[in-house]
């Protein structure tokens, strides 16, 4: 009866990760796509890196496999892209390099992805996550579009908040309901703020 209880809890929060990755896509698409190296400006139209990271992002976000549960980011230096950050799934990492390597102009990929361990501690962490931060009403908007902005990384019970908000208020939020989440050994809150308050 318990595995039952689990069976059907499990479908149901498939289906609601399902319509969070589905559900409108009007939300912001530079808080939507993977997040470009810190170090890395954004240059005009003309630069050439600038144009190869464009390409980059745009197949990075295409990815099927690509959820709020990974996190993808890249470094564009002269015709070499960098990939890093976290995947929960091996075939994800797999497709970064392989989709970055068919750019026209990119001659290198230096594939720095992690694959996160295969964890069922992991996993209740990220569902419990994912239903603290989006089911909140302030918070909600960020789980539209085809890539929710607020990505939750899951490492042996730590929690990493990866991504971008629209204020500082928000990202103090998705942190104080990150941290109410029992069993999460610490949460590190990593979101970027686009407007300023």
């Amino acid at each position: 009866m318990k595995q039952l209880a689990r069976n059907t809890f499990a479908r149901l929060i498939s289906v609601f990760v399902f319509a969070m990755c589905i559900a409108l896509s009007a939300s912001s698409s530079s808080a939507a796509t993977p997040m470009r190296d810190k170090n890395q400006s954004s240059g005009a139209a003309g630069n050439p890196e600038a144009v190869l990271a464009d390409q980059v992002r745009h197949q990075l976000v295409l990815l099927p496999w690509y959820s709020v549960f990974d996190n993808l980011q890249y470094t564009v230096q002269g015709n070499q892209v960098i990939l890093s950050g976290e995947v929960v799934r091996p075939v994800l990492k797999d497709d970064a390099a392989s989709a970055v390597k068919r750019i026209q102009g990119v001659q290198e990929v230096d594939d720095q992805i992690e694959v996160l361990p295969l964890s069922s501690f992991d996993n209740q962490i990220r569902f419990a996550e994912l239903r603290e931060i989006y089911s909140f009403p302030s918070l909600q908007r960020y789980g539209m579009g085809t890539i929710p902005s607020i990505h939750i990384i899951v490492k042996n019970g730590n929690v990493t908040l990866e991504g971008a908000v629209d204020n500082q208020t928000d990202k103090d939020l998705a942190g104080l309901r990150a941290n109410g989440v029992p069993n999460v050994f610490s949460v590190t809150n990593n979101l970027r703020v686009l407007k300023n308050s």
